[in-house]
């Protein structure tokens, strides 16, 4: 059986950063913001060419280790059969190691990337199984659920299949990233939580996962309530001192925030008129300067896209 065609035009995909749990929202809850990496793949006669360019540049592969062509050649797999050559060009701006779903965002747009130069791919290929694949290669489902749809997701596996729906956040919240310099891995964020929880905390953090539906979608004022966590951070704080102070900081000032991901990244949600007011947390100092670099985000409405070389 003769294997896929391939466009004979590159194309450029583009995907978003995400903050996964949200607080109580563990492994579930997913939100996509505006800070994007782009790729842009052409199948070529032969061989592997990868550029990479902004975050990871110095210590990224640029061979077939390299998680976004991993993930392409995973895809190809499903789509029929892999291209002769493939030349990649990776523009990174998501921080790594940081809690704001670069591995996810590497895993989308390499999956996304191999549909889009496919012939027939998205037949072959359509959303829902998209989400399948980039579960399987992240090993959980809430930053690609985000990273692949957009906007503010809730993700769950059922019968061993990743499945998520996507909701519109209010238009008031408005995310400030607080980016430390130092990174935590994912897997020594995980190793620090418990086995077992109290069955009060699980409680607790079931009620705010679902009172946060209501107030990230139409009631931010319930926001800084609703993102109470009593399952993993406070558990993970000894990893990331610095940011489980500043988490506890915005929240004696009414600031919901939270740790984004594994962290070591610090979310807060906001409105239009506090922006400043938060921005201004990251002004304390330690030892050798500012802890966090701040950014006011914009939030991602689409998530992975497929757009046109010249935007």
């Amino acid at each position: 059986m003769a294997g896929p065609a391939f466009r004979a035009a590159a194309v450029r995909v583009r995907v978003p950063a995400t903050s996964a749990n949200l607080g109580p929202g563990f492994d579930a809850f997913g939100l996509a913001l505006g800070l994007y990496d782009d790729v842009v793949v052409r199948v070529a006669d032969s061989g592997l060419s990868v550029d990479i360019a902004g975050e990871g540049a110095e210590t990224l592969p640029r061979d077939e280790r390299h998680l976004l062509v991993r993930s392409m050649r995973a895809a190809f797999d499903r789509l029929g059969g892999q291209p002769r050559g493939l030349e990649v060009v990776c523009a990174n701006r998501i921080p790594h190691g940081r809690g704001l779903g670069s591995s996810s965002a590497a895993i989308c747009a390499g999956i996304v990337a191999a549909r889009a130069v496919t012939i027939g791919g998205p037949s072959a290929l359509d959303d829902d199984a998209l989400l399948a694949l980039a579960s399987e290669l992240e090993g959980h489902p809430d930053n690609v659920a985000a990273c692949l749809r957009g906007n503010f997701t809730v993700a769950w596996t059922e019968e061993d299949t990743a499945r998520a729906i996507a909701l519109e956040p209010s238009a008031d919240v408005v995310p400030v990233v607080f980016v430390p310099a130092v990174e935590v891995l994912t897997e020594t964020a995980r190793g620090l939580l418990p086995k077992t929880v109290p069955l009060a905390d699980a409680a607790v953090n079931a009620g705010r996962s679902a009172l946060l539906v209501e107030a990230l979608t139409r009631r931010p004022e319930l926001l800084l309530t609703a993102t109470e966590d009593r399952l993993h951070q406070d558990y993970r704080a000894s990893a990331m001192p610095d940011s489980a102070a500043l988490v506890a900081a915005l929240r004696s000032e009414g600031v919901p925030a939270v740790i984004s991901g594994a962290g070591p990244t610090v979310l807060a949600l906001t409105d239009e008129a506090g922006v400043q007011k938060v921005l201004g947390f990251a002004a304390d100092h330690g030892p050798a300067g500012p802890v966090f670099a701040a950014h006011r985000l914009e939030l991602d409405r689409t998530g992975a896209a497929v757009l046109p070389l010249d935007v």
